[in-house]
């Protein structure tokens, strides 16, 4: 009998603890929490009080050396697909096109001097699936995928989701697709005519 009213009490004695922790943090919150960033060493330190943000106004800083939305910074894409090999998910979506040889020039550098041998009309990421692990921003050899700092980028309807970073239009992508292949063409008559002739 008297384990039962012993946990009665200490029942009673919980509940009124945890009111007591309730009840302090309710009357701290007329004071307003501390402007610390989530990198500065104080920012668990502060003194109690609101610790609601006002979001979207109000957003905790996010560090510097966290990853969060991925990039493609298609100017310096070489079209190697190394990332897409990399990716343990399959969020990117890579299509390349061969440059023809009097194209090359017009295919562009990138931001070291590397010639670009390839089109890249499609180059795709599904930020939905995309973890962050940041695997194919190691690989990357023109260091043209980076993660961005924005943490917040839901959105209503899941294709908004699918980042295009492609540099040719899909007329476009067509008109190089048929140069190539006219080239290659040109090229395999010209190599089947050679043992013709001898």
């Amino acid at each position: 009998m008297s384990e039962y009213f012993g946990n009665i009490k200490n029942g009673a004695l919980t509940i009124a603890e945890g009111m007591g922790i309730t009840l302090k943090h309710f009357f701290n919150a007329v004071h307003r929490k501390g402007d610390a960033g989530v990198d500065d060493v104080d920012y668990f330190r502060q003194v109690d009080g609101l610790c609601t943000l006002q979001y979207p106004h109000e957003a905790i800083p996010t560090p510097p050396n966290g990853r969060y939305r991925l990039h493609n910074n298609i100017d310096n894409c070489i079209g190697c697909g190394q990332c897409v090999r990399a990716c343990p998910i399959g969020c990117i979506t890579i299509e390349t096109i061969k440059a023809a040889p009097d194209d090359v020039a017009s295919c562009g550098k990138t931001k070291d001097g590397q010639q670009k041998r390839f089109w890249v009309p499609v180059f795709d990421i599904d930020v939905a699936k995309c973890m962050t692990c940041g695997i194919c921003t190691t690989v990357c050899p023109t260091e043209c995928l980076a993660h961005t700092p924005v943490a917040d980028f839901s959105e209503f309807d899941r294709s908004n989701l699918l980042y295009h970073f492609g540099n040719l239009t899909r007329l476009e992508a067509d008109a190089k697709r048929r140069k190539l292949a006219e080239i290659q063409a040109k090229a395999q008559a010209e190599k089947e005519k050679k043992p013709a002739e001898n």
